[in-house]
């Protein structure tokens, strides 16, 4: 049987790309941001490995490592 690929969700508020939730039923919450919206329409992917050395991580006003859609789109 093959398995479909899922989408990552990405935090609406941080850009944070979220894990999988332990509950395949709900959709993840961001540790960071836990009122914030998720949503799986997201585009570009980039790894933050040292946020304070980082022109990337500066632009979009990131601070901790950790893995960050480019742009998030909210409805």
């Amino acid at each position: 049987m093959i398995e479909l690929v899922r989408q990552p969700f990405a935090c609406g508020e941080c850009n944070r790309i979220l894990p999988d939730p332990e509950k395949k039923s709900e959709p993840p919450q961001c540790a960071n941001c836990p009122n914030a919206p998720v949503t799986t329409d997201w585009q570009g992917f980039v790894v933050i490995m040292h946020p304070d050395r980082s022109e990337v991580a500066k632009r979009l006003n990131i601070n901790s490592p950790g893995n960050y859609a480019l742009k998030v789109n909210i409805r």
